[in-house]
């Protein structure tokens, strides 16, 4: 019997493993309460999340 080659769901959790981490590390420092935002006002405005892809 042919074995079921596991790479492809490492791949894939590990894809959707990293995307939810980046959203949660999105809304964890982009939050408007955060005060590094209020200390970086005055200097530069904030510019809006990219992805990194």
């Amino acid at each position: 019997m042919p074995q079921l080659n596991p790479a492809p769901w490492f791949m894939v959790l590990f894809v959707s493993w990293t995307i939810l981490l980046m959203t949660l590390t999105k809304t964890i420092k982009y939050e408007p309460t955060n005060p590094i935002c209020y200390t970086n006002k005055h200097t530069h405005p904030i510019t809006p999340w990219a992805w990194p892809w």
